[in-house]
């Protein structure tokens, strides 16, 4: 479970606006919710990348503080959340909704708009970093792969992975927890109208 005063991804998820796409409440809530963040350090060329993995209800399934030899922040942002979803694929069934929560605003956008491009809403316009092209192609496979999936922006300070990839030595210790593969309790799904969830684009300042 969830540890008590934590909050869980889930419900940073939940309070964060997701670019470029807005779902009904009954696809609002996931089975997983992955936070990943990528550093790059200029004065020592230094590169990181954090990742951490949750079910819905705030138990930790995983987390990583890994260096990386990527070139530029893009490149480390683009190759985390490719390798989270390489971790998630190898643990969880197609089936799977997953939130992904970052602070690297273009992303969470190109990640929205292939989320709906894959389930026939229409092409968004992606602009994807030249160098971070091969890790856009295994993020574009991932997301195919499972059963929903988008994005959502949240701070740095607010992202749980941003201290395990600006200091993978630091927090090496978590590479070494043990594995889980954890499947979420069933919850019922609501069907209904309901109430749009917060991060729709139309609320309106005082919601």
């Amino acid at each position: 479970m969830a540890t008590y005063g934590r909050r869980s991804l889930r419900d940073r998820f939940d309070s964060a606006p997701t670019p470029h796409v807005a779902h009904p409440p009954r696809t609002h809530h996931r089975d997983f919710y992955l936070a990943t963040d990528g550093s790059y350090h200029l004065h020592d060329h230094r590169a990181g990348m954090g990742v951490v993995i949750e079910t819905r209800d705030g138990t930790r399934v995983a987390r990583f503080a890994l260096s990386t030899t990527a070139t530029d922040n893009n490149v480390a942002e683009y190759q985390a959340l490719h390798f989270g979803l390489d971790v998630l694929a190898a643990r969880a069934p197609p089936s799977t909704r997953i939130g992904v929560l970052t602070d690297h605003d273009s992303l969470a956008t190109n990640v929205n708009a292939a989320s709906l491009t894959t389930n026939g809403w229409g092409p968004g316009e992606i602009t994807v970093p030249p160098a971070s092209r091969h890790h856009w192609r295994g993020i574009r496979a991932r997301i195919a792969g499972f059963g929903e999936l988008r994005a959502a922006v949240i701070d740095g300070d607010e992202n749980p992975a941003h201290p395990l990839a600006n200091a993978p030595k630091e927090y090496a210790h978590v590479n070494h927890e043990p594995a889980r593969c954890v499947r979420p309790d069933t919850a019922p799904t609501n069907t209904g109208p309901g109430v749009p969830p917060p991060s729709r684009a139309d609320r309106h300042a005082s919601d």
